[in-house]
This record gives C-alpha cells, sequence and structure tokens, in this order.
C-alpha cells in the first residue's frame, strides 16, 4: 500500500474502535465537569507517579521529549479551557481569551521544532521510531508555521449556551481545520511514521468529527480533550502502536512522505492567501485578535446556535 503496509481486518477494526472510544470518552469529559476533572486531573497524577516512568522511559518510542512535553501541554489546554468553560468571571475577560490561541501556538510550534529536527537524521531507528529524514519534514515544518500564523479571530471566543458550556470559537472555520489536519498528519507521518495509522489518521477524525456534526464552533476543546487521551493511553501502552496486534507500520516510502508533505505545504499556502485576500477585502487586522469570516455562513450558523441569548457582543469585549 501506499501510506501503509497491509492492513489485516482486525486492525482496521481497532481503528474504528479506537476512533468511536475517543469520540465518546470526549463527549463524556465535555459535558459533565467531573468527568472531565477525573480524566484531566486525577488520571494523570495516577499515571505521572505510578505509570509512565516505567512505560515511557529511554529506549521507549514514547519516551522523547516530544511525548512528554505534548502530553502536559495537551493536558494544559483541558485544564485551561475547564477554566474558561465553568467560571464566567474569567471568560469575559480578554486577557483570558489570549490562553487557547498561544496553547495552541505552542502545540504547533512543538511538532514544527520536532519535524525541523528529524529532517536532519540519518535513515534508521531514532527514539525507538524508524524514520527518514530529507525535504518532506522541512516542507511541512513551512506548512505548520503557516498553520500557526493563520489563527485568527481569539478574541471572539465565547462560551457556548448549552448545558455542556463549550468553548466556541467561530471564526476557526472548517479550511483551517482542515488544513490543520493535513499538516498534523504529516508530521506524525514524518516522524512517527509507525503510530500514524492511529496517532494521525484515527486521532484526527475522532476530534474533526465532533467538530464539523456534533458540537460545531468546538474544534479546540475536541482537539485538546482528544489529544490528552490518546497521548496517556500511548505513553501508557506504547506497545499498542507499534508490536502488539493491532499495529500497522508505515511503508516508509519517500515518495509517500513527499506527497503528505506537499498536500500539507499546499493545504496552507491555501489558507494564507484566502486569509490575506479577505484581510485586505474587509480591512480587518488579526493581529488584535478580530474576527475574520463574520461574513460567512458558517460563522453566522455557529454564532446563532452558541451566543448565549443575552449576548448581543463577544464576550471577549468585557474586560
Amino acid at each position: 500500500m501506499f501510506l501503509f503496509e497491509s492492513i489485516p481486518w482486525y486492525s482496521a477494526l481497532m481503528w474504528c474502535v479506537v476512533l468511536a472510544g475517543l469520540i465518546g470518552l470526549n463527549e463524556v469529559t465535555r459535558r459533565w465537569r467531573a468527568a472531565g476533572l477525573a480524566f484531566f486531573v486525577l488520571l494523570p497524577l495516577v499515571l505521572t507517579i505510578f505509570v509512565w516512568p516505567n512505560t515511557a522511559g529511554a529506549g521507549s518510542s514514547t519516551g522523547t521529549w516530544f511525548h512528554w512535553v505534548k502530553v502536559y501541554s495537551a493536558l494544559a489546554g483541558c485544564l485551561g479551557f475547564m477554566a474558561l468553560r465553568y467560571h464566567p468571571n474569567l471568560a469575559a475577560k480578554r486577557w483570558a481569551l489570549v490562553f487557547p490561541p498561544a496553547i495552541l501556538a505552542l502545540n504547533i510550534a512543538e511538532a514544527v521544532i520536532r519535524d525541523f529536527q528529524v529532517g536532519g537524521m540519518t535513515e534508521g531507528m531514532h527514539d525507538g521510531v524508524y524514520m527518514i529524514g530529507g525535504a518532506w519534514n522541512y516542507m511541512n515544518g513551512i506548512a505548520g508555521i503557516l498553520n500557526l500564523v493563520t489563527i485568527c479571530g481569539w478574541a471572539g471566543i465565547f462560551i457556548g449556551r448549552s448545558k455542556s458550556k463549550d468553548m466556541i470559537w467561530p471564526d476557526m472555520l472548517w479550511f483551517w481545520v482542515i488544513a490543520y489536519d493535513l499538516w498534523n498528519f504529516a508530521y506524525v507521518y514524518n516522524a512517527v511514521g509507525d503510530h500514524s495509522f492511529y496517532a494521525g489518521a484515527a486521532l484526527l477524525i475522532s476530534c474533526t468529527i465532533p467538530a464539523f456534526w456534533l458540537k460545531k464552533g468546538a474544534w479546540l476543546q475536541h482537539r485538546a480533550h482528544t489529544l490528552a487521551l490518546w497521548m496517556m493511553f500511548t505513553m501508557a501502552v506504547p506497545t499498542f502502536v507499534t508490536s502488539s496486534t493491532f499495529a500497522v507500520q508505515s511503508s516508509h516510502s519517500p515518495a509517500a512522505l513527499f506527497t503528505v508533505s506537499a498536500l500539507s505545504l499546499a493545504a496552507n499556502v491555501a489558507v494564507v492567501v484566502y486569509q490575506v485576500r479577505t484581510i485586505v477585502r474587509k480591512r480587518r487586522n488579526p493581529l488584535t485578535g478580530a474576527e475574520l469570516f463574520e461574513h460567512l455562513p458558517q460563522y453566522q450558523e455557529v454564532v446563532e446556535a452558541e451566543r448565549p441569548q443575552a449576548v448581543q457582543t463577544p464576550v471577549a469585549a468585557a474586560v
């Protein structure tokens, strides 16, 4: 196969189980505060003390600096978003709304640094993973930078009116999300290719499906929850993606590596072009957090469905 070696039926079935499990746990943790605290505070404490020092140490495929930083930054995102969601006075402060784009930018920057790092590696085993460094890493690193600089509209974040009190970011629309997905899949495929069947495809789809159909406008919240859940699992059971019955290996094909990175770069260049066009035509300044896409029906749909009726302007307007 082009991207992966053969995918047996039981691995395909397990992929569906992982996808459904992540979507289901995301729904549980976003709907009930107690579940969020249990999964994103209590469970990580137990794993940090009793499990990860044994399973994610030196030599493990999840024992690199990147995996440790990624799990804690994802958890920080989950807890920070919960603070905004459940404390209206905090969510009403403009300075507090800097946190979501900042933690997102940090997570993208971590991966960009790692992509550039892998680009200089020789073919072979590194940190417990088979890697082939090359031009594709640098291409995708550039795509990640473009994805980071096109983060926009954070001042329009507000807390939805449903019982789950979701963090809604209406300016984060489908085209940016798709560009992110292509970039992030290419990163995982480039840097930890043998993990990418699950950590790339299943993980990314598990937050994209809720963002498009279950709770629109809350993509970043879905992403933080599913990423934290997956990272905790894979650091506790690293053999699941490397040597278990269900593991699916990358094809390690330079053509495949180049293709996914080229798609990632092309998509993110397209988002940059569209965003610049919007900035010029609508005369909006994204550096101030101003929303760029208020004129689009997808934006209006999210706002009409989620904004509290008594609020006429984004909560970010209050300081």
